[in-house]
């Protein structure tokens, strides 16, 4: 399942982009508009802007705003920052691997087959998808 923060930054990220590249929108707008907390949502747009997604500008026409094009900003990366890795289990995950302490060897693990399939699945949309397709 989704959760709220990754939710919530694809909301305002959606939000941003229908109003322009460069064009400052302040936190209270989008948090009002998108029905979002404003605390919650200060906190979201401060990682993106870390990330390079978004930029800020101080005072009287101030706000955030998108510094990347809608159609080079995919689901999947949003997504990895927002909420960690794609893979439903950390030994099919291709960013954050890590063995599963329960398993004897991926070989025999029962679920390892399907979790990759619906990696690949799931990789497949959030790659393809952008900002620009959630306008």
């Amino acid at each position: 399942m989704l959760s709220k923060r990754t939710k919530y930054g694809l909301k305002a990220l959606t939000y941003l982009a229908k109003k322009g590249k460069n064009q400052p929108v302040l936190i209270s707008e989008i948090a009002t508009e998108e029905n979002i907390s404003k605390k919650f949502l200060e906190a979201i747009l401060l990682q993106l802007k870390k990330n390079g997604f978004l930029a800020s500008k101080m005072g009287k026409g101030g706000g955030y705003y998108l510094i990347k094009d809608p159609e080079k900003v995919s689901i999947a990366s949003v997504y990895r920052i927002l909420e960690g890795p794609i893979a439903m289990l950390p030994c099919v995950s291709l960013n954050y691997y890590e063995k599963c302490d329960d398993c004897k060897s991926e070989e025999e693990c029962s679920l390892h087959s399907i979790m990759i399939e619906v990696r690949d699945n799931t990789l497949e949309v959030y790659e393809n998808k952008t900002l620009l397709d959630l306008i």
